[in-house]
């Protein structure tokens, strides 16, 4: 089971845990527009997946600018998906503000179908714990971050290079 912290308090995420070798579960978030998107919308394709709390924070803005800023040197190939809590408004105002044309944005508002597949949902929060995912294009997971506290960065690094490597 996953431990970590938010503003240096421990949260409880659900028992599930996803690890590098398992399928990729399935979910249903919210794009932009309010139609729904599933994880089978992009079989096919390298998913790099950064999951946040929310775009309105530092951190999280950063995060979703840094891999906005990679999309493209990552090929045509890849699907860049940065999912949040934030509600679809909120997103799509945030992507015109940054000018983020090159990831898609997805709201996990609605039922939390990403965070609980995942075990990404913070229960005391009702957020999903920062994090990062590459699944490859048979919805095999092969990369996993799980930030143990909630404010700090991911390892951009890590996972850029789990992408190159599948590109390669």
């Amino acid at each position: 089971m996953v431990q970590i912290t938010f503003m240096k308090n421990p949260v409880t995420l659900p028992n599930k845990e996803v690890k590098v070798g398992d399928q990729a579960p399935d979910f249903t978030v919210l794009s932009n527009d309010l139609k729904p998107v599933s994880l089978k919308d992009t079989t096919g394709k390298i998913r790099l997946v950064s999951v946040m709390p929310s775009l309105d924070t530092g951190v999280c803005s950063d995060q979703t600018k840094r891999f906005s800023d990679e999309a493209t040197s990552l090929g045509s190939n890849v699907d860049v998906l940065a999912i949040s809590v934030d509600l679809p408004f909120a997103q799509k105002r945030w992507m015109d503000i940054n000018k983020a044309d090159t990831i898609t944005i997805l709201s996990d508002h609605r039922d939390l179908s990403f965070g609980e597949a995942y075990g990404v949902t913070m229960k005391e929060l009702r957020l999903l714990a920062r994090s990062v995912f590459v699944i490859d294009e048979n919805d095999q997971v092969t990369y996993v971050e799980y930030v143990p506290e909630g404010t700090d960065h991911p390892n951009y690094e890590n996972a850029l290079n789990a992408v190159k490597e599948l590109t390669n």
